[in-house]
């Protein structure tokens, strides 16, 4: 049990890490700093690509302290917190109520970063129509919609 409670705290850490991350990312989308918007990216992956890996160790230390407890493989930590004796019971519980207290912030962050990409598209997209063709209006969707090219209007006489 000790071990699978260790595991849980390096996750709920990695999970920190990766709000954090998010929240960098966001910061850099909204500041407009889009040449540090790869590498924010790439923080974000490798924080996810360490929480894949940690999720293996846990799947395993689960199924270990499954089998103390007597229970079938592949438990859900609420089930095994109930299952277990006190302390365990109180520190698995509260593993998952902090889990569930920071995914929704990850989650609500990551549709907020989402949102700030997918805004950020529309407008590289719609200046780069201006450039070269008029916008008629917005489609359905949201996106603009070209009435088709026009030719740029240039005085070289300067």
């Amino acid at each position: 049990m000790e071990k699978l409670s260790l595991i849980l705290w390096r996750e709920r850490e990695l999970l920190e890490t990766l709000l954090f991350k998010l929240e960098v990312e966001q910061l850099v989308m909204a500041g407009g700093r889009t040449k540090w918007l790869l590498r924010a990216a790439k923080e974000v992956e490798s924080v996810l690509e360490t929480i894949r890996q940690t999720e293996v160790l846990r799947a395993v230390a689960a199924d270990e302290a499954a089998a103390e407890a007597g229970m079938p493989p592949n438990p859900s930590l609420r089930s095994l917190a109930d299952s277990v004796a006190e302390p365990w019971a109180s520190i698995l519980g509260d593993h998952r109520d902090a889990f569930e207290a920071i995914t929704r912030e990850v989650t609500a962050m990551a549709e907020a970063n989402r949102e700030l990409v997918t805004a950020g598209i529309r407008s590289a997209r719609e200046t780069l129509l201006t450039l070269g063709e008029s916008t008629d209006g917005y489609s359905a969707d949201g996106t603009a919609v070209s009435a088709g090219t026009r030719r740029p209007l240039v005085d070289r006489s300067l």
